[in-house]
C-alpha cells in the first residue's frame, strides 16, 4: 500500500522539479530579453502559466502528505512541500527582478531611439502599459502564494494551540500529584508523631504503675512490719 502511494508522490515531485527548472529558464530568458515588447509579453504569459501548474502540483503534494498513514512520512512530505513553497517564492522574486531589468533595457533602447529621431513616444506608452499589466499579473500571483502561506500559518497556529492545551493539562495533573504528595507526607508525619506519643504514654503508664506498686509495698511494710 505504501509502495503504491509513493508512485503518485514521486510523479508529483518530478513534475514540481520540472516546472521549477522551466520557470528558472524562462526567467533567464526575460532577463536577457531586449525587446520587442511582444516578446516580453509572451515570456511573462508563459511564466505565469508555469507558476499556475507549479502551484497546483505543490497543493497536490501537500494533500498527499496529509493523507499519509505514517506520521514520519507525513512530516517528511510536508517538509518537502515547505521547501517547494520557499523555492517558488524565490522564483517569484527572481521573476520580478528580471522584469525590472527588462524594463530598464527597454527604456534604454527607447532613449537611443529618441536620440536617433525615431518615433518612440508611442512605443514607450505601450511599454509602460505592458509593464503595468505584467506587474499586475505578478502581484496577482504573489497574492495567490500569500493566501496559500496564510492557510499554512493558520494550520500551524491550530497545531500550536493543541500542543498548548495538552501542556496545560499535563501541568494541572502535575499540580494535583504535588498536592497528593504533600498530603501523603503530612499523613506520614502525623503517624510518626502518634507513634512517638504512644511510646511516651506507655512509658508514663509504666512509671505510674511502678510508683503505685512501690507505694503499696511501702504501706504494707509499715503495717505488717512496723519495727523494721
Amino acid at each position: 500500500m505504501a509502495a503504491a502511494a509513493s508512485v503518485p508522490v514521486r510523479v508529483c515531485h518530478q513534475e514540481i522539479v520540472k516546472f521549477d527548472l522551466e520557470i528558472k529558464a524562462a526567467v533567464q530568458d526575460i532577463r536577457d530579453c531586449l525587446g520587442p515588447l511582444s516578446a516580453l509579453t509572451e515570456l511573462n504569459a508563459a511564466v505565469k502559466e508555469k507558476f499556475h501548474h507549479l502551484r497546483g502540483r505543490i497543493q497536490e503534494l501537500e494533500q498527499m502528505a496529509k493523507e499519509q498513514d505514517k506520521e514520519s512520512e507525513k512530516q517528511a512530505l510536508l517538509r518537502e512541500v515547505e521547501n517547494h513553497k520557499k523555492q517558488m517564492l524565490s522564483n517569484q522574486a527572481a521573476w520580478r527582478k528580471a522584469n525590472l531589468a527588462c524594463k530598464i533595457a527597454i527604456d534604454n533602447s527607447e532613449k537611443d531611439q529618441l536620440l536617433q529621431g525615431s518615433d518612440s513616444l508611442r512605443q514607450r506608452k505601450t511599454t509602460k502599459e505592458s509593464l503595468a499589466e505584467s506587474a499586475s499579473n505578478i502581484t496577482e500571483s504573489l497574492m495567490g502564494i500569500s493566501r496559500m502561506m496564510s492557510q499554512q500559518v493558520q494550520q500551524s497556529e491550530e497545531t500550536v494551540q493543541t500542543l498548548a492545551n495538552s501542556s496545560r493539562t499535563i501541568l494541572e495533573a502535575n499540580e494535583e500529584f504535588k498536592s497528593m504528595s504533600g498530603t501523603i507526607q503530612l499523613g506520614r508525619k502525623l503517624i510518626t508523631k502518634y507513634n512517638r506519643r504512644e511510646l511516651t504514654d506507655k512509658l508514663l503508664i509504666f512509671l505510674a504503675l511502678a510508683l503505685f506498686l512501690a507505694t503499696v509495698l511501702y504501706i504494707l511494710k509499715k503495717r505488717l512490719f512496723p519495727f523494721l
